[in-house]
């Protein structure tokens, strides 16, 4: 006896006419034609069912908050820091609280179930690492989340960012973060990753770095993150978030840096939606796009994975919670639009995030957590081109969220009655 059957779904890995079995909580089997009674049976007819995405770069504490106090009017990172500096002082707890479980709500109906967010540590009040370890608790039944210490202002350059990082740290937040490239010296920058990879070391934690997130090619702090991921034996425990100066370094160096990264095992995580609209501000034409070196990185054995980053707060005005639009973005950006490319964007919004972020019990092998999402689509390639709806949201095998299936009705003679976009999957393009 089963909790749930999931009958006919096609698997990311390409795997047709499957069955997925669930008994308490668990994936109790993956097989066709699975025997058995079920309390409840969902019928896949053939569509994808994935593993939840998984946002492992976000900024919970900011999200929602566009206009306030005022609008970015030159689109650029530094205006969204200065205004973010501005709101800062008037956070209120329930403010805060109310606005990321809002976005909460939103990233369930999306299928996404697990967020890593920066937690700005910048105020000495902590309120925001206050509000999000409050969320996290909230929200633990159906969404997982993760929490970083990030100086947005500096670890060494606001005046009492040391102090309160390590406070947040004490308080519960698991992740170190850091932004060396935000300090006032290049040397400031290398020291402050030295003493937060340190400062991880020492406690057992995980560090993930804002880095480099600017189009200088002199901006080599992942350099200095790889060496020093390395000389603390932090392997498989350190990403480096954004890494856009690599757009412009120049291919000599970057045929060093990548071996480098790919020996120290620390991951990357570009920001496709955020990076694209941030960077190259300050070009007229050629304009940089900033998009880091998703594909060179990934040939190396680097794993990669996409984040969101920001839905409508200072530095970004646009954003659904939908990762889906994070990969279909990156397709375009990086040229990245063969079928084996595709699959590796969709991996990296699902299960190579979900290894960098450490996630027990992900996936849909059994003995996996039932969390699962059933997509008005044919397979992962035509997931990234649709973004379509999420039929079928499940945690830990219970329904969540839902979606009625995209369905246009047609007024035409002799034309169909109806138009499903999944319908238009090519028949030789899997």
């Amino acid at each position: 006896m089963f909790d749930l059957l999931i009958r006919n779904a096609t698997l990311p890995d390409g795997r047709t006419a499957c069955d997925i079995a669930v008994r308490n909580g668990r994936i109790a089997a993956v097989e066709p034609g699975i025997d058995g009674e079920s309390a409840a049976t969902i019928d896949a007819a053939g569509q994808l069912v994935s593993p939840p995405f998984v946002d492992p770069h976000f900024h919970m504490d900011a999200t929602l908050s566009l206009g306030l106090p005022r609008m970015n009017r030159s689109g650029t990172l530094l205006e969204g820091i200065a205004l973010w500096g501005e709101l800062r002082p008037t956070l209120t707890k329930e403010a805060l609280i109310e606005r990321a479980i809002r976005y909460c709500d939103l990233a369930v109906s999306k299928g996404l179930l697990a967020v890593r967010s920066h937690v700005d540590v910048s105020d000495p009040r902590l309120v925001t690492a206050e509000a999000l370890l409050e969320v996290r608790e909230l929200v633990a039944p159906y969404l997982d989340l993760q929490l970083v210490a990030f100086p947005q202002d500096g670890y060494y350059r606001a005046p009492e960012a040391e102090a309160a990082l390590t406070c947040a740290l004490d308080m519960g937040v698991e992740i170190v973060g850091g932004i060396p490239h935000f300090e006032r010296t290049m040397a400031d920058g290398a020291r402050s990753v030295e003493a937060l990879c340190r400062l991880a070391a020492d406690r057992g934690l995980m560090v993930d770095m804002h880095c480099d997130e600017t189009d200088d090619p002199l901006s080599r702090h992942v350099e200095t993150l790889a060496a020093q991921t390395v000389r603390f034996g932090l392997q498989g425990r350190v990403a480096g978030s954004h890494l856009t100066s690599m757009h412009s370094m120049d291919n000599y160096y970057v045929s060093k840096l990548l071996p480098l990264m790919a020996e120290s095992g620390m991951a990357a995580i570009p920001n496709p939606l955020i990076n694209m609209m941030l960077q190259g501000r300050h070009d007229t034409y050629p304009k940089r796009r900033g998009l880091t070196r998703i594909p060179q990185m990934m040939e190396m054995g680097i794993p990669v994975g996409l984040g969101q980053d920001c839905v409508m707060d200072p530095w970004y005005s646009m954003g659904t919670g939908d990762l889906l639009d994070v990969a279909h973005m990156a397709v375009h950006a990086t040229q990245m639009g063969s079928i084996e490319d595709k699959r590796a964007l969709f991996d990296a919004v699902t299960v190579n995030s979900a290894r960098i972020m450490g996630l027990d019990g992900y996936g849909l092998e059994p003995g996996c957590h039932a969390d699962m999402v059933l997509l008005q689509a044919r397979d992962v390639t035509e997931a990234i081109r649709l973004r379509p709806n999420r039929l079928k949201v499940i945690r830990r095998g219970k329904v969540i969220a839902e979606t009625a299936p995209e369905r246009s009705r047609l007024s035409l003679d002799g034309r169909p009655e109806t138009v499903d976009p999944a319908d238009y999957a090519p028949v030789n393009a899997s």
